[in-house]
């Protein structure tokens, strides 16, 4: 069973490639509202069926890599029935051979491309470790609260984020930026690809 918008959400020339991919008796995808934890995820339903949940985005692309990344999931747990690693070697290999056919720049701009092609080559577990591809697919968000990534920010900038908290950037280590908040005075981890609200000083 498909959810009757799924094919709204991806990009026109990558519908027919992902018709039969999706065109499973066993399996159900539903679009759910925005979740901050995941984009979506796969699991088995007591009733044997199996359902992919996918977060209701605007961006197409972001989308479509989502979907291929949770049809991945399905595809190794229809074809090897024991236990293996969510994100090992067996979901890696599916992964990029269902990605392989919609690699094209009929599909995904150049600049996503590009990385992408980059990105399947080791996939890591979640799209949002991959702060290139990340960078490149952010262009193609549709968002109206003038937040920017954090890895647009220079150390010693000051930004919001959360429930109006304000932060400084205090430098960044190989996959994380060290800021501290100002009310407090600790320091977090924040992720690059953050979205926060940057503060004139």
């Amino acid at each position: 069973m498909i959810a009757f918008n799924l094919f709204d959400l991806i990009p026109d020339e990558s519908c027919e490639l992902v018709k039969p991919l999706v065109s499973k008796d066993s399996l159900e995808i539903k679009v759910v509202n925005v979740r901050k934890t995941k984009h979506g995820d796969f699991k088995k339903l007591k009733n044997g069926f199996n359902q992919i949940t996918l977060n209701h985005i605007n961006n197409k692309y972001r989308f479509l890599i989502t979907l291929i990344h949770e049809l991945a999931h399905f595809k190794v747990y229809s074809n090897i029935k024991k236990r293996v690693n969510p994100h090992g070697i067996e979901w890696k290999s599916a992964y990029k051979l269902m990605m392989l056919p919609f690699l094209n720049n009929r599909i995904f701009p150049d600049e996503i491309l590009s990385r992408l092609a980059i990105h399947i080559k080791n996939p890591p577990a979640t799209t949002d470790s991959d702060i290139n591809l990340v960078v490149a697919l952010n262009k193609y968000d549709y968002f109206n609260d003038n937040k920017i990534l954090l890895n647009d920010l220079l150390e010693g900038c000051l930004f919001e984020y959360g429930q109006g908290k304000v932060f400084l950037v205090k430098r960044k280590l190989r996959k994380r930026y060290i800021c501290k908040e100002l009310s407090s005075g600790k320091e977090y981890l924040f992720s690059p690809v953050a979205r926060v609200k940057s503060i004139e000083k």
